[in-house]
């Protein structure tokens, strides 16, 4: 029985790599640079190279379950997740940060159904989420959606956490950014802070920023901190 993963590796080697082998060459002579942290839920239905039209070098990507922040205190463990934050922003002086949720997502469902007892890790992980969950005993599809749209600008306010992360933005050197993709459409609606929801980037007017702009009205943010969705 022919070994899928081993083909395909070949095929990359063969067929592949030999087009971008000078641009390889030179990520490796010069080291990489990219612009973008992307920090993406780990669904196997986000692809970030294909949102984004990147190419090698362009996106450093941070993958975990829904797409979560961890606190920069360390007061929930070692994260490689908060790591990577630093690395992206202290070392690789990245211009944005991207936080990317999507449609039909597992984690945010596992916030109202929990999950399995043997899951201890996966428990404790889904707590990052829990402060964007609605008080509703069983979702519809409309609560699932704003849960995970509430989630990803949670985690842009916990990134505000990261001492080198707030430096940068309020310096006006950097931006965060909140993602929805959509799924069934394969469209991305972006985070519009003057509205304090999420817009599609087809009617969007730039890729999102936010969510901390000093003029922004007291009554976007419920009592909770994030947008009343």
């Amino acid at each position: 029985m022919p070994d899928e993963l081993l083909e395909r590796l070949r095929r990359f080697q063969d067929q592949a790599f030999p087009a971008q082998r000078s641009l390889f060459r030179h990520l490796v002579e010069d080291g990489q640079h990219p612009l973008t942290l992307f920090i993406g839920c780990s669904d196997s239905r986000l692809v970030p190279y294909l949102l984004t039209g990147a190419g090698p070098g362009e996106l450093f990507l941070v993958r975990n379950v829904g797409a979560f922040v961890p606190p920069s205190d360390q007061s929930q463990g070692f994260h490689g997740t908060a790591a990577a934050i630093e690395f992206a922003v202290l070392n690789l002086q990245v211009k944005r940060i991207i936080v990317c949720g999507h449609t039909h997502c597992g984690a945010i469902r596992a916030l109202y159904g929990g999950a399995p007892d043997e899951a201890q890790n996966l428990k404790a992980w889904l707590e990052l989420g829990r402060e964007a969950a609605l008080p509703v005993a069983e979702p519809g599809p409309d609560v699932l959606r704003r849960t995970e749209q509430r989630a990803i600008v949670l985690q842009l306010e916990r990134l505000m956490d990261y001492p080198m992360v707030r430096r940068r933005v309020e310096a006006g050197q950097m931006t965060l950014h909140g993602w929805h993709y959509v799924i069934e459409d394969g469209e991305v609606h972006v985070f519009d802070v003057e509205t304090g929801g999420f817009v599609p980037a087809s009617k969007a007017v730039n890729a999102g920023t936010g969510p901390y702009r000093f003029d922004l009205p007291d009554d976007a943010f419920d009592a909770s901190g994030v947008p009343s969705l």
